[in-house]
């Protein structure tokens, strides 16, 4: 099989890379870049040499199977009407595909959409809440790193109606690779180390996606307090979620709805009582850790989610979305525990 991705320069590209190498059932990989084409991938990233990865190209797309694109919002939609016409099944790691409504991401993107048209063909990639529905797809929106984080541990007690949906808080931090490779003055080394900072506040395009999903769980228009944090390293994301359960609700009945939704999953995890995610439990792995306790002095339920931004929150979920467009194995090229200490 021939496989596809463009970006493959960025950080989630050469974590594709990664995965895809050692992948069974792709013979094949072409690596697309706008800015870098014709320079040896290993000279890019030279712990790849000798690995024989391949030149980089200029992204005019050979026939593939699958197409992953890693790029900024805005890119990727304006060409995926002809992959699709090609046969090829395109995974956007990217915003273009993740919000259901034109009207929102133009609201938060501040573009107009590429291709409205399409967002009515593809399919929300989060395997564990919406298998079915990637099976066999052609067009995937792989979800955001916050998102996935967030929605792993919230969508299966909301959908059980254990959780007040008026009061959510979501306190989130992640290192510095989620911004991207691209140089800005805050992800320089001496603005990044020895600090540690909120952004995005009341902002971040991640907000609307997370209420599109949480919305859909409940079955009506939900809002929540979402800030994310920079920590100064370099991969990894840690979502601390505040919220009011339900009248009668107990902590075993909600540690009893995580069990029934992740019992079979691969790649998420409860932690037993009293041990708490770090980002080191899911360090370089598609791993997704969660804890949750209640604090019957407030009434809240405190709960913590961890994955890798790079591997659940982009890459290995891309995979792993590839793998039931494909119908394969699902965790195929996906093996392995995080990387300790």
């Amino acid at each position: 099989m021939k496989v596809g991705i463009l970006g493959a320069t960025g950080y989630a590209g050469q974590e594709l890379v990664r995965l895809l190498h050692r992948h069974e059932e792709v013979k094949e990989l072409y690596l697309g870049s706008s800015s870098v084409a014709g320079e040896n991938y290993d000279s890019i990233y030279p712990h790849w040499l000798d690995q024989n990865i391949g030149i980089l190209e200029d992204e005019n797309i050979p026939d593939m199977d699958v197409l992953f694109c890693a790029l900024p919002h805005g890119l990727t939609a304006e060409r995926t009407s002809a992959f699709l016409e090609r046969g090829i099944k395109v995974i956007d790691l990217g915003a273009d595909f993740r919000l259901q409504s034109a009207e929102s991401y133009e609201e938060w993107y501040k573009i107009k959409h590429p291709a409205a048209e399409l967002l009515k063909e593809a399919v929300y990639g989060l395997p564990e809440l919406y298998r079915q529905e990637i099976k066999g797809k052609s067009l995937i929106a792989n979800p955001g790193c916050y998102p996935t984080a967030t929605l792993l541990a919230l969508v299966p007690l909301l959908r059980k109606r254990l959780l007040q949906t008026e009061y959510l808080i979501i306190d989130a931090k992640s290192g510095v690779s989620g911004a991207g490779r691209g140089i800005s003055l805050g992800m320089h080394y001496s603005e990044v180390n020895e600090n540690f900072k909120a952004y995005g506040v009341a902002s971040h395009r991640h907000t609307p996606e997370i209420e599109q999903e949480l919305s859909r769980a409940v079955g009506s228009p939900l809002t929540v307090s979402f800030t994310p944090h920079l920590v100064p390293m370099t991969r990894g994301m840690l979502v601390t979620i505040y919220a009011k359960v339900s009248e009668g609700v107990g902590e075993e009945e909600l540690r009893s709805c995580w069990q029934n939704q992740y019992e079979n999953e691969e790649f998420v995890h409860l932690l037993p009582p009293g041990t708490w995610p770090q980002t080191k439990f899911s360090s370089g792995s598609n791993h997704a850790f969660l804890q949750l306790t209640l604090d019957k002095r407030t009434g809240n339920v405190v709960i913590v989610s961890t994955i890798d931004n790079l591997l659940k929150g982009a890459a290995g979920q891309a995979v792993q979305n590839m793998n039931l467009a494909m119908g394969w194995p699902e965790a195929q090229g996906l093996k392995g525990t995080a990387l300790w200490p």
